[in-house]
């Protein structure tokens, strides 16, 4: 019995040394970086509602997760055709999702109207009637009303607020907006919200295709002082809507979000005592400015501007944005760095330039292009071009491996693989062409023509096949609108609803 207390007493002191030692290398270990962005930080006084832009199939499945959470937040619903409303009415005012046959209804949601300006050769022939300098009234950045606080607790209960004035229109500031339009709609449906968004707020793009950003920055928010802060998300859901129905859905296929925030900089005007620079050209420079010193000085730098960026600025809701979609468990949000975001919005683009236009050419599901070798040749050609754009931007040099991740053997790799795990699917832009809707292939195929020619490479295949696809389109359009359906068929019905919206 000795011994074995001897033993026992020896072991924990050999075990209290161990654990002294392992706690001393602990506290000296390193903690690795965390960004702002991503580290917790309690948020306080934040707008919790959410407003949803576009009520397709992604609209609809985002807003009705959103209010299946423990304390959802207020979901606000944005219709851009009064028809809308009257349709909401007769579907009880509610979103309801089928899964695995099991139908669920969600209510409590607020309906606002905002009617997008008419725009013809990017330019406003027939703007609506709002009010410009509402957003001047919004509160700084983290800070809420006490209406707004009010309005927030009626919104967790079963029926709507009623925040909503008569005519559903509303001027109040916006502070977290999601975008579930088509990529062609976003800009004329952003102008229309335009006086309600502030810099303190916060715009999620759920969207396929690529170069929206651009066109929202040039012709939306060209000032980058009074930008809001973006957002942007790949969804891999499955989602099939019934055209009879506007507010059901049903989810076949389960799969992620990947969102990742815009880093935005902290814009500081020069210092007055910081010396101008001086233009060569304009001789009567020094006679204007008599209190220059030009012997000290600074010449013109290349890339001198007026405004000077400083640190990085992650908006408090951006914050709240991202974590709220992360805590639903139905859509699997993650949150993911500037960088990879943009490498998976590469991959996903390079394998829907190569399935959305053939299935939509081709007028088959997605299986259609497997065990084909004259297709496969086809999708090689396409990609060769493809590979050739990626591989050469810019803002992936330096990246490891970056020939290999985005090489032609993998992107086939990539693009068959999708295509066998949705092979029972209807590509987007195949239900767009059938019912004679413009699609999407501007943002997809046009993308990687654009970048093509920025770094002088011709895509000539991408281009082909992107006229080819508008042209079916506008084929299919004037098809539809020469037939004349019989009275009392699904069709003459379908077509009276759409023309009431």
């Amino acid at each position: 019995m000795t011994f074995s207390h001897s033993s026992r007493q020896q072991k924990g002191w050999w075990r209290r040394d161990e654990d002294e030692s392992e706690s001393e290398t602990r506290e000296e270990r390193p903690r690795r970086f965390i960004p702002g962005v991503y580290a917790y930080q309690p948020l306080s006084h934040v707008s919790r509602r959410i407003h949803v832009l576009g009520t397709g199939s992604v609209g609809k499945l985002v807003a009705h997760c959103l209010r299946s959470i423990s304390n959802p937040p207020p979901v606000t619903l944005i219709f851009h055709r009064r028809g809308l409303i009257e349709a909401w009415r007769q579907e009880d005012e509610s979103i309801k999702i089928t899964t695995d046959g099991i139908t669920e209804a969600k209510m409590g949601y607020d309906i606002e109207l905002s009617i997008s300006p008419e725009i013809e050769h990017g330019r406003i022939v027939k703007a609506n009637s709002f009010r410009p300098n509402c957003g001047e009234d919004a509160t700084s950045e983290g800070e809420v009303s006490a209406e707004t606080n009010t309005e927030q607790e009626k919104g967790n209960s079963g029926k709507g607020s009623g925040r909503s004035r008569p005519g559903y229109e509303s001027d109040e500031p916006i502070h977290n907006l999601i975008v579930c339009v088509k990529t062609y709609q976003t800009v004329s449906s952003l102008l229309g919200l335009r006086h309600r968004l502030t810099v303190n707020s916060t715009i999620c793009f759920l969207q396929n295709g690529m170069g929206v950003m651009d066109e929202v920055n040039e012709r939306v928010f060209p000032d980058e002082t009074t930008r809001p802060a973006y957002m942007f998300g790949i969804v891999s859901h499955g989602v099939h809507v019934d055209p009879q129905f506007n507010f059901s859905a049903t989810h076949a296929g389960f799969g992620t979000i990947q969102l990742g925030i815009m880093p935005r900089y902290s814009i500081a005007e020069p210092s007055s005592n910081a010396p101008l620079p001086i233009d060569d050209n304009d001789d009567d420079y020094l006679s204007d400015s008599p209190s220059l010193d030009p012997l000290h000085s600074r010449p013109p730098q290349p890339s001198s501007s007026p405004l000077e960026k400083k640190e990085v600025i992650w908006s408090t809701t951006s914050r709240y944005t991202l974590r709220t979609l992360t805590r639903v468990p139905v859509l699997c949000a993650v949150g993911l760095s500037p960088h990879d975001l943009h490498v998976a919005q590469l991959e996903k683009l390079a394998v829907n330039s190569i399935i959305n236009p053939l299935t939509a050419l081709l007028d088959g599901r997605n299986g259609v292009l497997l065990f084909n070798y004259a297709l496969s040749r086809t999708m090689r050609l396409l990609l060769a071009e493809t590979s050739l754009v990626l591989r050469s931007l810019p803002e992936l040099q330096g990246m490891p491996n970056l020939r290999l991740k985005f090489g032609p053997d993998r992107l086939e790799t990539l693009v068959v693989s999708a295509a066998n795990t949705t092979a029972e699917n209807v590509s987007s832009m195949l239900a767009d062409v059938r019912a004679g809707r413009q699609t999407e292939v501007e943002y997809i195929n046009g993308y990687i023509v654009k970048r093509g020619e920025e770094l002088g490479i011709r895509c000539a295949m991408n281009y082909l096949v992107m006229q080819m696809v508008r042209g079916k389109s506008n084929m299919t359009k004037r098809e539809v609108a020469d037939e004349v359906p019989m009275v009392g068929s699904e069709e003459f019905e379908t077509r009276k609803m759409m023309m009431k919206l």
